[in-house]
């Protein structure tokens, strides 16, 4: 496979090994020879994937049409799947991608394939080429998200420096999905059950509960559900005072719509402030 034109990077990669590391928390280990075109991303950034219908053994990738400009889909019963995920690790002396998924039952088409996939099973994988940065640098940290939001908190505090301080706040479904998250840095975990994701959430309710320090550079990242991102965000740049450039918040998922169908409002609405 070879970067397209527009910087994206496309990968088939097929599953080594699936694991449920929690109830609700999946993690599928894959392999093959386009593994190392994704060596320069940065582990935690988002990626697509590319489920394939049912019955389909092949990924089907968009072309881009470089006289027309724009991207031509496949025939609609090759059409994959796009959703939005984390890119959660690499391994390139073992030319493995991690990817992990929250699952929610077989409601969703790439839930529904992380839990039933096997080994051998193809999947397509879109990035941006380069690196970029997660968080900004500052002396304390406030992360915030739900399950699907560990992938990419836990990324960060893998990289969060022994001298840095954070208040992490996590929604769960149960007891039971609570993970051993690593970092070297000063950190106070939460962990908040609710066993209705999208619905009677306290993330907002525990953020405005935390004492922020005053005295030092600090820095937010809160990804979750859109009611819960929205309220919080308004509470740190309305309330309190943060600037844009001391907050990152972006809801990934918008409770009863599916993803394709949301990601307007929730772009629209993280612009709105």
């Amino acid at each position: 496979m070879a970067v397209k034109n527009n910087g994206v990077l496309r990968g088939v990669l097929t599953v080594k090994r699936r694991t449920f590391l929690t109830p609700h928390y999946i993690r599928v280990v894959l392999e093959g020879n386009d593994v190392p075109l994704f060596k320069d991303t940065t582990i935690g950034v988002n990626n697509k994937i590319l489920v394939p219908p049912r019955g389909v053994k092949e990924i089907h990738f968009p072309e881009y049409d470089e006289q027309k400009g724009e991207w031509i889909a496949p025939p609609e019963h090759l059409k994959p799947v796009v959703r939005t995920y984390t890119h959660r690790g690499i391994n390139l002396s073992e030319n493995e991608m991690i990817i992990d998924f929250a699952y929610h039952g077989d409601s969703g088409p790439a839930s529904a394939w992380a839990a039933s996939a096997i080994e051998g099973d193809k999947l397509g994988v879109l990035m941006k080429q380069g690196k970029k940065p997660l968080i900004s640098p500052a002396d304390w940290y406030l992360l915030v998200g739900d399950i699907t939001a560990i992938p990419v908190l836990g990324a960060i505090l893998e990289t969060l420096p022994e001298t840095a301080r954070a208040r992490v706040i996590i929604e769960i479904p149960t007891e039971e999905d609570r993970q051993e998250l690593y970092t070297k840095a000063d950190v106070d975990i939460q962990w908040v059950y609710n066993p209705f994701p999208g619905k009677d959430s306290e993330l907002a309710a525990f953020v405005k509960k935390v004492s922020i320090p005053e005295d030092v550079s600090r820095f937010g990242y809160v990804a979750a559900e859109f009611s819960s991102v929205r309220e919080i965000r308004a509470y740190l740049r309305k309330d309190l005072g943060w600037t844009s450039g001391e907050l990152y918040a972006y809801s990934y998922w918008k409770d009863g719509v599916a993803e394709d169908q949301s990601v307007t409002a929730r772009r629209k609405e993280k612009e709105s402030i």
